[in-house]
């Protein structure tokens, strides 16, 4: 059995939320919830799926605002992102503030997560990257056997992750993206956390930032 993926686009900013409900099991992640709780929630019920988790890539408002609320509601953990993030999640509230964004408290995940490390979602697995650039504690999230990914806004289909944000870095952001995700395979197909999907192929061909020939 595989896992069914149902997109929600959330917040005023149209994050790609992702509901990932394992087939065999009926049970499900919710990646990035930013916002739009209802919204979330009621896609939740028209896959009859029950949430086991919450995964985060990393701790920008816009991916990570409704999680704590979702926990409490849910009582399920929140898995990710790795800790280096924990300063962008600490100051949730004040970004939020900032930006006119529904007021979100700053909470602790109950797990962070490291490279190499894995997620189930009922009998699936998840293989975990880190990916810093667009936040020192960015991951990736791999399905290896349906060959998709999440990658939160570490890539976007012809674009890459903003890195002028505090503790972002061009560099690293680069590194993490043809030194960890093209290596996986042309044939995995990413949902970036705004905008389309995309595969890593086509990234390595047409992507002005990323793509081989900028490299060769």
């Amino acid at each position: 059995m595989s896992i069914k993926v149902t997109i929600v686009p959330v917040t005023a900013y149209q994050q790609n939320c992702s509901i990932l409900k394992c087939e065999s099991t009926g049970k499900a992640a919710i990646v990035d919830p930013g916002g739009d709780v209802e919204r979330i929630l009621a896609a939740v019920a028209s896959l009859d799926a029950t949430v086991e988790k919450i995964l985060l890539t990393h701790g920008h408002m816009d991916h990570c605002a409704a999680s704590d609320v979702l926990r409490q509601q849910l009582k399920v953990p929140i898995e990710g992102p790795q800790k280096e993030d924990d300063f962008w999640i600490a100051k949730l509230p004040e970004w939020c503030q900032m930006s006119g964004f529904p007021h979100a408290d700053a909470f602790v995940p109950d797990r962070w997560l490291e490279d190499g490390d894995t997620v189930t979602v009922g009998e699936q697995t998840l293989q975990v990257f880190h990916c810093p650039g667009h936040t020192p504690g960015h991951v990736v999230f791999l399905h290896n056997g349906q060959r998709l990914a999440w990658v939160g806004d570490v890539l976007f289909q012809g674009s890459i992750g903003r890195t002028d944000f505090p503790r972002g870095n061009h560099e690293e952001l680069v590194s993490a993206i043809r030194g960890k995700l093209f290596p996986l395979g042309d044939d995995i197909t990413f949902i970036p956390g705004h905008g389309p999907t995309s595969t890593f192929g086509q990234e390595r061909q047409s992507n002005p930032f990323v793509a081989d020939s900028r490299y060769g």
